[in-house]
């Protein structure tokens, strides 16, 4: 066949055909010539300010609106589109910043490590949200990752301060049963480093040098930024993980201290996982690295800062913004404060007057109804609108007895006399157990005498019997406890069974006869 054959048979040209026939591979395509733009006489303007940017400040380089106004201002070029502009930095921006590396000879990579056992750790803190007592509060999941075995501890904490910070390092080392023998890697956290210098030297904190000398290790900071982050990858990624595997959907706890025994138990049955490429569980490979381990000192360093803060007229005290309650006797003076990363402990010589929660949002108060038992004797009133009740009723410790007896005891006395009864059954609390007072509370409703005196007989003969737990069950069904039959005497209701008494009441008036003695020398 002939090439003008071939060509209408294909539908080609048959110039197209004799290239076939002079070689199999087909000819490179040749490249067009760049056409003209209206920014051709100002892209020498425009690299010349994105090279100025790779030695600016980050947050000070040029954007696209920036140049568009400079090239119009500086150079009188306003030919071009802001769009057009646009489009060429996102094209020659990263040409540019390609061209400077390439200078350093050097490219962005990851380079893969070996870890020997018991030598290297690494710490972060990763957020999380815990319904706290009904209320979802941000709190903070503190991580000590091995490197060597992937052995991890975690532990939640109300904050990032200080304290927590070196808390979690307490636990850790406790459950490791010793310190990573060589050092931990940490990016630049704000409770060990408090200025950053140049390359990896650091002003770290004095606390925390003291902390670190008292277990003997050395810190690694990483670089500062998203750079250094692939350096304690993975304490990294253990932070999600764990978050992602075990505290979905928020943990609903009463107290950090319940979510940190559940997380511990986690901790431990985690021993059994197998990593990514490991053909031994993570608990197999912890005994290898647990002899290289450096051991633990003698005694536990005390993590909390000690305070001395005053208490205030409203039996208060301020710690971090926050205020807490103290008892009434301590007003005016200075009282002994250890605070701790989940808890605030107020001394009275070496004695533990006062236990908090830690707080953390600005202006936050937390109020005991114990502390003001002895204000509320001389002012009755106050108590039903103080902020000490509202949060015995949130937490529990004001239950539906009390609330009944209150009820019972301002129906008998009336209001100033009946509250006073309940603050005195309040105060048994200090020395008996609640569920007792409680019983005692039911048995004095039962009985119609809402009398303190009553409640302390009957709190202590349920002390004493010990009864059944399953007495004191909530069951929707059932009556509440005070509307049983009562085993109390009544004397009211004894009185009334008496026969009535007709005799005449008793007289004195054989005594106004010693009133008429006059004294002596009088006469």
């Amino acid at each position: 066949m002939s090439q003008r054959a071939l060509g209408e048979k294909y539908g080609v040209h048959r110039r197209t055909v004799r290239q076939a026939l002079n070689s199999a591979v087909p000819p490179p395509r040749k490249k067009p010539v760049p056409r003209a733009t209206v920014l051709d006489p100002a892209k020498g303007w425009i690299d010349a300010m994105l090279r100025e940017d790779l030695t600016a400040p980050r947050k000070q380089k040029h954007t696209a609106r920036r140049i568009h106004q400079r090239l119009a201002q500086d150079y009188g070029f306003d030919q071009a589109s802001y769009s057009t502009v646009c489009d060429y930095l996102l094209v020659r921006r990263p040409q540019i910043e390609a061209e400077a590396r390439e200078g350093h000879r050097h490219l962005d990579g990851m380079v893969p490590q070996v870890h020997l056992p018991g030598e290297e750790a690494e710490v972060d803190f990763a957020d999380v949200w815990v319904r706290l007592a009904g209320e979802v509060v941000k709190c903070h999941l503190f991580t000590l990752r091995m490197s060597y075995s992937g052995k991890a501890v975690h532990r939640v904490y109300a904050s990032q301060a200080q304290e927590s910070f070196m808390e979690g390092h307490v636990e850790a080392f406790n459950v490791l049963g010793g310190v990573p023998a060589r050092h931990i890697r940490y990016d630049n956290l704000k409770p060990a480093v408090n200025r950053i210098c140049t390359g990896r030297s650091r002003v770290e904190s004095e606390r925390w040098l003291t902390f670190r000398a008292h277990y003997g290790f050395d810190a690694f900071y990483c670089i500062p930024g998203q750079e250094g982050a692939h350096e304690k990858g993975g304490v990294e990624h253990e932070g999600g993980r764990f978050r992602r595997t075990h505290l979905v959907p928020v943990p609903d706890v009463a107290s950090l201290s319940e979510l940190n025994e559940k997380i511990a138990a986690i901790d431990a049955a985690e021993d059994a996982r197998i990593l990514s490429g490991r053909l031994t569980t993570i608990g197999f490979n912890f005994t290898i690295e647990t002899d290289q381990l450096a051991p633990l000192p003698f005694e536990e360093f005390e993590c909390g800062i000690t305070l001395t803060p005053k208490v205030d007229r409203s039996s208060r005290i301020t710690v971090r913004q926050c205020h807490y309650s103290v008892p009434a006797r301590f007003i005016g003076q200075n009282v002994r404060v250890l605070l701790r990363g989940n808890e605030l402990l107020v001394f009275e010589r070496r004695t533990v007057a006062a236990r908090h929660p830690r707080l953390t949002r600005r202006g936050e108060f937390r109020d005991e109804l114990d502390h003001y038992l002895e204000i509320l004797l001389a002012k009755p009133g106050a108590m039903a609108g103080s902020t000490a009740l509202a949060t015995a009723r949130q937490t529990g410790s004001f239950t539906e007895v009390h609330e009944a007896f209150w009820a019972a005891a301002r129906t008998a006395h009336g209001d100033a006399a009946g509250t006073r009864a309940l603050i005195e059954v309040l105060l048994l609390h200090r020395r008996m157990p609640a569920e007792a007072v409680q019983l005692g509370m039911a048995a004095a409703i039962r009985a119609g005498a809402a009398t303190a005196d009553v409640v302390a007989v009957e709190a202590r003969k349920a002390a004493a019997q010990a009864p059944d737990p399953a007495e004191h069950l909530d069951d929707g069904d059932d009556p509440p406890p005070w509307a049983e039959p009562s085993g109390v005497v009544s004397l009211t209701a004894r009185r009334a069974q008496l026969p009535e008494d007709k005799r005449p009441l008793p007289t004195v008036s054989h005594y106004d006869q010693l009133l008429t003695r006059q004294p002596k020398g009088t006469a």
